[in-house]
């Protein structure tokens, strides 16, 4: 499953560069192509929404995280669940769904931001 954040519902919704507080979260299946919107439920949290996100996706059962930035507190709590972090993604979800098939993105291990 690969979770990217997003702006809006659908696949050509604009990227979300900001992880923890992003709108929504589209979970993509790449066997079936099939995906789901969710609501961020930490998105409007007073503190720790980084983390709560990522936990969020580790229960979720995601695999790769394609995003913006992601904090340092988030990172390590995505990589405890050996979620896949490819960050600096921009322009569309459909068009980063295809830059990461195309081997395009780059995947970090390290936070992005503060």
């Amino acid at each position: 499953m690969i979770a990217i954040t997003s702006q809006g519902k659908d696949l050509d919704s604009q990227i979300n560069s900001r992880f923890g507080r992003c709108e929504y979260i589209i979970f993509y299946d790449q066997e079936t192509k099939d995906y789901e919107a969710k609501e961020n439920p930490s998105r409007h949290a007073a503190g720790g929404a980084g983390i709560s996100t990522a936990q969020f996706l580790s229960d979720n059962n995601v695999k790769v995280l394609i995003t913006g930035n992601v904090g340092p507190k988030a990172m390590r709590v995505l990589n405890a669940a050996e979620i896949k972090v490819f960050t600096k993604a921009s322009n569309t979800v459909k068009e980063a769904l295809v830059d990461y098939e195309k081997g395009k993105l780059k995947q970090t291990e390290e936070a992005t931001t503060n």
